[in-house]
């Protein structure tokens, strides 16, 4: 007689470390071609200033490169750790804007200030959860 058994919800963290940090990549690649792509626009839509969407698009571009890389590789969970911390500190960064009004956003640009925090911070969890595994 076979059983079959649903896996674990911790199977995704355990057998792949690496995913979470890969979806981080992704998810902040496209955001920031985003940024570059359509500053002007995004500055439309969501107030600020179109060279702050573009400055902040190239940082991502390089966080994403290297969270990738990371992703990729088998480094040590400590490079990881750094991952989570810059993550949580973009968090807060986030937020500090977001009440803050410090790019001279509109209500529409702080509400996506906060939503892209929720976002981060749950990856920056994942990631946590995948380290404490590994």
């Amino acid at each position: 007689m076979t059983t079959l058994t649903a896996p674990h919800a911790s199977s995704a963290t355990t057998s792949r470390p690496g995913l979470w940090f890969a979806a981080d990549a992704v998810i902040t690649g496209v955001n920031a071609l985003a940024y570059l792509a359509a500053a002007g626009p995004l500055a439309d839509l969501l107030g600020g200033d179109p060279a702050t969407y573009r400055g902040i698009g190239l940082f991502m571009v390089a966080y994403a490169v290297a969270v990738g890389l990371y992703a990729r590789s088998s480094l040590s969970a400590r490079v990881g750790w750094g991952i989570v911390v810059g993550n949580l500190v973009w968090v807060v960064a986030s937020l500090e804007v977001a009440l803050t009004n410090a790019f001279d956003l509109d209500g529409l640009g702080r509400a996506w200030i906060v939503a892209q925090a929720v976002v981060v911070v749950d990856l920056a969890l994942l990631q946590a959860r995948s380290l404490r595994r590994r």
